[in-house]
């Protein structure tokens, strides 16, 4: 049986309306419109539709069987043009989104937040964990998009870079709080809380106190910055940070000042590079680099950071 949608719109209409006249008006098409439409769903289902008495059509006992699946099937696709329309709209979709622990209790809460206060219809799962495991799940295509740093390249992801500017965080009162900008030489005799030995931040931060005849007194060695963000808030030593970390602990009395030579912290977004990512995973990516700008790196373009909008897939 080969039906067409219109077919069982016009069966659904006269069985509502009960005249052709009526069903046609309905529907916004001629009555002969309508009787053909019933004839040859009729002729497809092998049965006659509808009696009439008095006037009026009214459904066969096979055809009011028929017409419950038919207003089911109509539904469907009613449903399905929603659909359609609110994902052209973004305003329906669920987001897979893993991410470092620091953005997971920090900065990332308040830009879903945002996201989908404009997008009722969406739903997130977020889950934190380290960059080995968020690279895992991006290449197994279990999460839509990952928040990590670390990232060396793989064939089977698609990745953008942010470079995040670095910061000094002092206890409150203490004595480097009056300079403008602080150096590692400021630093040399400062009990240091830094990230691990094995990170590239740590490697850069290292380099730049060597280029200044100055090194690292270490106190702590942390995963995450908003570890040695805690620890200094509460007067223990001092540390270089990403500048979105310190910021989140500005209200806990942390003293926040340029470190120079500037360093970066480099983050990567990454997504499966096996198929297209929906438009409301691109847009989240969007919502997401846009809450980064006031923390980014300002000689983007002279370290050849990609651009901030999000390459959509071809």
């Amino acid at each position: 049986m080969n039906f067409k949608i219109r077919q069982l719109e016009a069966f659904r209409a006269v069985a509502e309306a009960g005249t052709i006249t009526k069903a046609a008006r309905k529907l916004g098409i001629s009555q002969p419109a309508v009787s053909r439409l019933l004839a040859d769903f009729s002729h497809s289902v092998g049965f006659e539709l509808f009696t009439r008495h008095r006037g009026v059509l009214t459904p066969t006992s096979d055809s009011r069987y028929l017409l419950s699946e038919v207003t089911r099937i109509l539904d469907g696709l009613d449903h399905l043009e929603d659909l359609r329309r609110d994902l052209i709209e973004r305003t329906v979709g669920h987001i897979r989104i893993a991410c470092l622990p620091g953005f997971a209790v920090s900065h990332l809460p308040g830009v879903l937040v945002d996201f989908l206060k404009a997008r009722p219809g969406v739903t997130v799962t977020l889950e934190p964990d380290r960059p080995e495991r968020i690279l895992e799940w991006i290449i197994g295509e279990q999460y839509d998009c990952g928040i990590t740093d670390g990232f060396l390249g793989h064939p089977a992801t698609h990745s953008q870079d942010l470079f995040m500017r670095s910061v000094c965080i002092l206890p409150r009162g203490h004595f480097l709080q009056e300079k403008t900008h602080v150096t590692p030489t400021d630093l040399a005799n400062e009990k240091m809380i830094h990230t691990r030995r094995d990170s590239r931040f740590y490697q850069h931060l290292s380099r730049a106190f060597s280029d200044h005849g100055a090194a690292i007194d270490s106190l702590v060695e942390v995963r995450q910055f908003t570890t040695a963000c805690t620890m200094v808030s509460e007067g223990m030593g001092a540390s270089v940070v990403s500048a979105i970390d310190a910021e989140g602990f500005r209200k806990d009395g942390i003293v926040i000042r340029p470190f120079k030579p500037a360093i970066f912290h480099r983050i990567s977004i990454l997504r499966p590079a096996s198929g297209p990512s929906s438009p409301v995973v691109l847009d989240f990516i969007d919502a997401f680099v846009e809450s980064l700008r006031p923390f980014l790196a300002t000689d983007t373009a002279a370290r050849g950071v990609p651009s901030l909008t999000t390459p959509r897939d071809p």
